[in-house]
């Protein structure tokens, strides 16, 4: 009863791009409404301290002022004085905004002004005056390390003997690596618009990766019934985490409409975009002892990261190093440093990427001091099982990484030596580092109904941060019922749909995708039983002697269209919802997605300017549903890791506490110029453990290891190990 069309697995076209392109798709900061007001924020210019005043008294003046909030001024919010938390709350008590007069970083919000239009909100919000009763201040990581405490996190138990086998390993490495602030600085700002309705109900359209996160958030925070708040976010320009939790422009946007009564639209600014959570900067140290023959002895990984003083924000950063190797004694330790600055927040492959980086330069280094190639120190020391966990990998093809990248980018080719390779007064580095991520799935739901023209609507509260999300439901829920994708519209980003996890994490494919999957599969079943109520010939055929392709269902020479034996059903359609859960077949097993990266660069000999000329990765990810769009994935994360490398670097001015190049301008992102030619390599990788689909996602994995390959590229051009991140040309000459 299979369907005839293998549309899973195709390079289908983004079904939303046409309305992307041609400006039809819109965003939170987009809608219009009749009356709509526009709230500008007012953010703290100290680090730490009390407001003594906020004086609005000139911004009221402006014609076309409504209000200005702050925390004398605002409505009641039920749990401002409870603990209150959202899907993606980090330990402690979160923020909390317009609470009261204590300042906790710089940047924070003090006051809204609401106006007619944004320009006059902005204008008003300028002449604002705030006193504050300044306190002393910390935020440079560095000078706070003995301030730091334990991370509450689940980091592995020590195995083995560490310290004993350091001492004896013939070989050792001991670094520290350091990595920066980066913030996620998406394309679209974080907006919310709030349409008010008669009886405080809420419509909002907010910049969110999690829909009916958002919900429960106004619903718990403001007491307001949840039938009363839906939250949408039908398109979303980039996100990466920053659309994890609910940022503060949404309670904003809120307790202006519930106070005033009226439709209000909260925009942040570029600037503002730094004012919230971040890739939190990192001090990492690795030690490693290694037998002559390159064999791993131990490693320990010790970390330490920045964090807010009212959350203890934790990431999964030390864990790779007890499970990407074989390795019998390995100690991990994760420590957190409390400071003036506003809580961290998963990006991108969060902890992975600073992590990876961490353990990937020093087991390069590792290959230097054995003299041993860097490929064949990581073959040497491959593990199928999962080292943390002590469960075997449910399927694992990094050794074809290794061999189908290195054969890509012509490895053998390899001068050991460093500054052997040149192109006149360029020298030329080759370097390469292996990736890892967790391939999780989560229990969500999922909605198919048929109907009488034979169109299958397929509806989940998932969202689509421009990682294709739309196109692969489409593709699997096509697949599944065996309709044209033309007949298919997948519904996602409101939370009235079926429940649905955040996205990110890389696991919306096998967790979305495989509730989408079930319920055109459940539904195939009731079109079915349906047909052979209706159509004799059908009642004795075994369901292999049936299949359903091109919106029919055959047997024999016989072909029934879908949309008839929809329209003989009672209602008119045929509809199921149900919700899948993780398999139990993946209980005993470890599941995650691995790749290698191979990076080439070039390093002006006299100026020490580094160019990232090629970069070829291979990576096995299990059934890519959609190979175009996952190629795309793994291009911004080759991308966005040639930016942690070289590029990207919140610079704060300690004595002020606040960041300097909060803007587009100086911080740092690689653009056109700085891309080359980045080839991908989907390596083969069979897994039906995992989920249904076999699939385990690509939206982390493409950032894993290329700035580890890049930084070790970078030595192999010049000899010059740099291990504080990002690598700019000062830190090289």
């Amino acid at each position: 009863m299979n369907s005839l069309t293998p549309l899973v697995g195709q390079p289908l076209d983004r079904v939303d791009g046409v309305a992307k392109v041609t400006g039809q798709a819109r965003y939170a900061g987009e809608y219009p409404g009749a009356g709509l007001l526009h709230g500008s924020v007012v953010c703290s210019t100290i680090a730490r301290g009390r407001v003594l005043a906020i004086d609005s008294s000139e911004a009221m003046k402006v014609p076309g002022v409504i209000a200005v909030l702050d925390h004398l001024h605002r409505p009641r919010v039920s749990s401002y004085d409870d603990d209150y938390s959202d899907a993606d709350s980090a330990e402690g008590a979160p923020f909390r905004p317009l609470f009261n007069d204590r300042v906790l970083y710089s940047g924070q919000p003090l006051a809204l002004v609401v106006a007619e239009n944004l320009e006059l909100a902005r204008y008003a919000g300028s002449r604002v005056k705030i006193t504050y009763s300044e306190e002393p201040h910390q935020t440079d990581l560095l000078a706070a390390l003995e301030q730091s405490h334990e991370a509450p996190a689940e980091t592995p138990a020590p195995r083995g003997d560490f310290a004993g086998q350091f001492a004896l390993a013939p070989v050792k490495v001991d670094a520290t690596y350091q990595t920066a602030n980066e913030h996620h600085n998406p394309m679209e700002p974080h907006a919310s618009t709030v349409f008010y309705k008669a009886g405080d109900t809420l419509e909002i359209h907010d910049k969110t990766q999690g829909t009916q996160n958002c919900q429960d958030y106004v619903h718990k925070v403001f007491g307001l019934p949840k039938d009363k708040v839906r939250v949408l976010a039908a398109y979303v320009g980039g996100a990466f985490g920053s659309g994890l939790r609910p940022q503060y422009q949404l309670p904003l946007a809120v307790m202006a409409a519930l106070q005033l009564k009226r439709s209000v639209r909260v925009t942040l600014t570029r600037q503002q975009m730094f004012t919230f959570g971040y890739r939190p900067r990192t001090q990492q140290r690795l030690r490693l002892g290694a037998s002559a023959d390159g064999r791993l002895l131990a490693i320990a990984h010790d970390a330490i990261g920045q964090t807010s003083r009212f959350e203890d924000f934790t990431e999964h950063l030390v864990e790779w190093s007890g499970m990407l190797y074989r390795c019998d004694n390995v100690a991990l330790s994760y420590r957190l440093t409390p400071l003036d600055v506003y809580t961290p927040l998963d990006m991108r492959a969060p902890g992975a990427g600073s992590g990876v980086l961490a353990l990937e330069c020093a087991m390069d280094e590792l290959a230097c001091a054995l003299e041993l190639d860097p490929v064949q120190l990581r073959r040497v020391n491959f593990t199928d099982e999962n080292g943390n966990e002590g469960k075997p990998y449910s399927s694992k093809e990094l050794l074809a990484c290794y061999d189908q990248g290195a054969a890509r980018f012509g490895w053998e080719k390899r001068d050991a030596t460093p500054r052997s390779m040149r192109k006149g007064r360029q020298l030329t580095g080759w370097g390469m580092a292996g990736g890892v991520w967790e391939a999780m799935q989560m229990k969500a739901s999922a909605k198919a109904r048929l109907d009488a023209q034979g169109h299958l609507t397929v509806s989940s509260a998932t969202t689509d941060i421009g990682t294709g999300t739309y196109t692969v439901m489409t593709q699997i829920a096509a697949d599944a019922i065996g309709l044209p994708v033309a007949d298919v519209t997948f519904l996602l980003g409101d939370s009235s749909l079926p429940t649905a996890p955040l996205q990110g994490g890389s696991f919306t494919v096998s967790s979305v995708g495989s509730a989408v999957q079930q319920a055109c599969q459940i539904l195939r079943s009731k079109i079915l039983e349906r047909a052979r109520l209706a159509y004799p010939a059908l009642a004795g055929l075994p369901g292999e002697a049936i299949s359903f392709a091109d919106g029919h269902l055959q047997f024999g020479n016989q072909r029934i269209a879908l949309r008839d034996i929809a329209a003989n059903a009672a209602e008119g359609f045929l509809e199921v919802q149900i919700e899948a859960q993780p398999s139990a077949k993946r209980e005993p097993f470890s599941s995650a997605t691995h790749s290698a990266v191979f990076v080439e660069v070039q390093v002006d000999e006299d100026l020490g300017s580094i160019s990232v000329t090629r970069v070829v990765t291979a990576v096995a990810a299990g059934r890519v549903v959609n190979p175009k769009t996952a190629r795309s994935q793994i291009l911004g994360g080759v991308v966005w890791g040639v930016g942690m490398a070289l590029h990207e670097q919140a610079q704060a001015d300690h004595a002020l506490g606040r960041i300097l190049n909060h803007n587009l301008a100086e911080y740092h992102i690689p653009v056109n110029a700085d891309v080359a030619d980045i080839e991908v390599i989907f390596v083969d990788e069979q897994d039906d453990i995992v989920n249904e689909l076999g699939s385990k996602g690509v939206g982390e994995i493409g950032v894993v290891g290329v700035a580890a390959a890049v930084a070790n590229a970078i030595y192999h051009a010049t000899g010059k190990r740099v291990r504080e991140f990002p690598i700019t040309l000062d830190k090289l000459l």
